[in-house]
C-alpha cells in the first residue's frame, strides 16, 4: 500500500494506494510480508506456502522505486516450516527472524550479502518456541513480543514478552507471561511503532477467525516488571478487496509504503484432495525420520 502504517490505521486502506503481489501458482500462496528499502529498490520477503507439501519457505520480491516489480526468487529453505519473516537493520547489520516454531527454537539470522545470504547465528532460548516473534529496540534495550507455541490455543489469544540488552542475548522472560491474554488483540501482526511516546504493536483479531483482522495494541508501560497497554480498532479488509476479505493479519510498516495481508478461501474436490496427500506424504516422511532415529 503507498500509505503509511498511521495513515492506515487512521483512514483505512485507500483503493488508489494498493498494489497487488503478483499471482502465484496454484495451490501456493505468499503471506506475512515484512519489507525494507535498499539503494533505491523494496526488498519484501514473504512466506512462500505449498499446500502440497505443507512446507514454507522465505521467498523475496523485489520492487523498483516505483513500486514496479521486477523479480521474485526463494532465498530461505530449512526442513521446517518457515513463516514471517520480520526482517530489520540493527548493530551495523540486517536481520531476519523467521517464525519456525516446529524446528524447536527461534532462530536469528544475519545477512551475510544481502538480500540471499543468511546464517543462523543464534537460537533464543524462549518458554517455548516463539510464534511471531517481533522484536524492538526501545528505551535502550531489545523487547521481544511473541506467542507461545505450546497451547493451540494460546497460539492465537496469549501475549509473551523477553527482553535483552543485545540481539544475541542473554534473554529474560517477563514476570508476567502472559502479559496479555485476549483472542481479539494478542499474537503479533506486523511490525511495531513508537507513537506520541507510546508503543504500537499491531496485534490480530483472532475472534472469529485466524488473523480476521489486525487491532492496535498501545503499550503505555513496558520494563523488566510492569506491562500496562490498551487496544482498539485498527484495520480489516474493505469490501472494495473482494474476495479477498476474510482476513487480514499483517501491517508491516516500510517508510512510505506498508504490507498487508488479505485472504480468500476456495474450497474444491481436487485442492481437499491435493491437501490431504500432502498431509499423508508429511506424515509418511516423519514416519520414516521416526524409524531412522529409533534404529
Amino acid at each position: 500500500m503507498k500509505q503509511t502504517a498511521e495513515e492506515i490505521v487512521r483512514d483505512g486502506v485507500s483503493p488508489g494506494s494498493a498494489i497487488w503481489f503478483p499471482d502465484t501458482p496454484p495451490f501456493t500462496f505468499w503471506a506475512d510480508p515484512f519489507a525494507l528499502w535498499r539503494d533505491g529498490r523494496l526488498y519484501v520477503f514473504a512466506e512462500a506456502f505449498d499446500y502440497r507439501t505443507r512446507i514454507g519457505h522465505i521467498d523475496l520480491l523485489v520492487y523498483d522505486g516505483d513500486l514496479k516489480f521486477l523479480e521474485t526468487r526463494p532465498i530461505l529453505r530449512t526442513p521446517w516450516h518457515l513463516s514471517y519473516p520480520f526482517v530489520f537493520e540493527a548493530e551495523g547489520d540486517t536481520w531476519m527472524l523467521p517464525e519456525a516454531y516446529k524446528s524447536g527454537t527461534l532462530t536469528l539470522y544475519r545477512a551475510r550479502s544481502f538480500p540471499d545470504d543468511w546464517e543462523a547465528v543464534y537460537s533464543i532460548p524462549l518458554d517455548s518456541p516463539a510464534i511471531d516473534a517481533t522484536p524492538l529496540w526501545h528505551g535502550g534495550r531489545w523487547w521481544l513480543f511473541y506467542s507461545p507455541s505450546h497451547d493451540a490455543l494460546a497460539r492465537r489469544s496469549n501475549l509473551h514478552v523477553a527482553w535483552s540488552d543485545r540481539l544475541t542475548g542473554p534473554w529474560h522472560l517477563h514476570p508476567l507471561n502472559p502479559v496479555r491474554a485476549d483472542l481479539a488483540s494478542a499474537r503479533p501482526g506486523g511490525r511495531p511503532m513508537v507513537w506520541g511516546g507510546a508503543i504500537i504493536l499491531p496485534v490480530q483479531d483472532c475472534r472469529l477467525t485466524y488473523g480476521g483482522a489486525i487491532r492496535v495494541l498501545s503499550i503505555e508501560t513496558l520494563d523488566g516488571t510492569g506491562f500496562v497497554a490498551t487496544d482498539r480498532a485498527g484495520v480489516s479488509a474493505p469490501s472494495w478487496m473482494a474476495p479477498f476479505t476474510e482476513g487480514l493479519h499483517t501491517l508491516a510498516s516500510a517508510g512510505p509504503v506498508t504490507l498487508i495481508d488479505v485472504k480468500r478461501t476456495e474450497a474444491s474436490f481436487y485442492g481437499e484432495a491435493v491437501r490431504i496427500q500432502g498431509v499423508l506424504r508429511r506424515r509418511w516422511r516423519e514416519a520414516r525420520s521416526l524409524k531412522r532415529s529409533a534404529g
